[in-house]
């Protein structure tokens, strides 16, 4: 298990780094200045050159990217200086040359080109948002599909078999954004009086006698945009795997000494049926937080995504890079997650 995980961070740290370069010279060689983004259309010359200097931005690209990746770097070389160590908050390990000294900190993801605040605190400020967002999407998607699935499989051919099977192939196909822009016009327009609910907010708003206040019916309008995809593969999915399971010699057996119809099908088929439903929430749980973006964006939900895609219209890169890498992280750490549990749902399994 130790050599594993080892090997799984090593896969992982190689990941990210990718990313970093693909992100990094990509946007780097977009025609696009973001001092002129900060500073505006009609900003001098020494106000730009200011800005640029104040990012680092003046420097070569390659020299960028080195500075870039030792800010990120859990072990970085930096001043030894006290205003350097208040903006890293870095643990001196050894001196290197003149005052500069291997340090270990937490990765820093820098300053917001726009609003001049860490990246990392403008990020967990929204990341909670996301990733309750994700959450109630991926549990309305889990109970209903696992349900429904089930219920395909006991029904095989049948009409609700063949309606849920159409419904959930239309869900596939169905875009984020597109079924976004439907369902709130239809629950949070044509049917407002009845539903209560808005075409747009966030999971905050503000209350002139309480200041800021949770809306929780604000989440549900998303949740169920974001999580309609994965509720229709894991419909197909649990629907296929229990059919091959039920047609099983040990769940015949099950049959013939006696158990109930709810023991053979809950006790013995779905357990058996749920790896590769497994592997399907994993990667939509991620994959989740990913296509958020533009739900958010659609809802005008202030979490991870909104905060991207407005980064993405004002060129503000570190805010980019730092939310790609959020995501990447999640991805890694619940595939990981994924393989140890699949021993545990399993023992067959064993993890090399």
């Amino acid at each position: 298990m130790i050599n594993y995980l080892l090997r799984k961070t090593g896969y992982a740290l190689a990941v990210m780094l990718g990313i970093v370069v693909v992100v990094f010279f990509l946007f780097n060689i977009l025609p696009v200045d973001p001092a002129r983004m900060t500073q505006g259309q009609r900003a001098d010359v020494q106000s730009l050159e200011a800005v640029r200097k104040e990012f680092g931005l003046d420097k070569p690209v390659p020299m960028q990217f080195v500075y870039y990746l030792n800010d990120l770097s859990p072990l970085g070389i930096h001043a030894n200086s006290h205003a350097e160590q208040q903006r890293y908050g870095y643990v001196k390990l050894i001196p290197v040359w003149g005052n500069k000294v291997l340090a270990l900190k937490w990765p820093y993801l820098r300053r917001s080109y726009q609003t001049h605040k860490d990246v990392s605190a403008l990020l967990m400020d929204v990341l909670p948002n996301t990733l309750l967002l994700a959450a109630v999407a991926m549990l309305f998607a889990i109970v209903f599909g696992v349900f429904l699935g089930v219920l395909c499989a006991l029904h095989q051919n049948s009409w609700v078999d063949r309606m849920l099977i159409s419904l959930s192939t239309l869900g596939i196909s169905a875009p984020s954004f597109f079924a976004g822009i439907i369902i709130a016009w239809l629950f949070g327009f044509v049917l407002n009086k009845y539903t209560g609910l808005n075409m747009s907010g966030s999971l905050y708003s503000y209350d002139p006698f309480r200041g800021e206040v949770i809306t929780l019916k604000n989440l549900l309008l998303p949740a169920l945009t974001l999580g309609l995809r994965p509720l229709a593969i894991i419909v197909q999915l649990t629907r296929n795997a229990m059919l091959d399971v039920l047609g099983q010699d040990y769940i015949r057996t099950a049959r013939a000494k006696g158990l109930g119809h709810n023991a053979v099908v809950y006790r013995h088929a779905l357990k058996n049926a749920l790896n590769p439903v497994i592997t399907a929430i994993a990667n939509w749980f991620a994959s989740l937080l990913a296509g958020s973006f533009f739900v958010e964006y659609v809802f005008g939900y202030n979490g991870l995504g909104k905060v991207t895609v407005d980064a993405l219209e004002m060129s503000d890169f570190p805010v980019i890079m730092g939310s790609i890498l959020f995501i990447a992280f999640i991805f890694v750490v619940i595939n990981i997650l994924v393989d140890i549990l699949y021993v545990w749902i399993d023992p067959r399994v064993t993890i090399a």
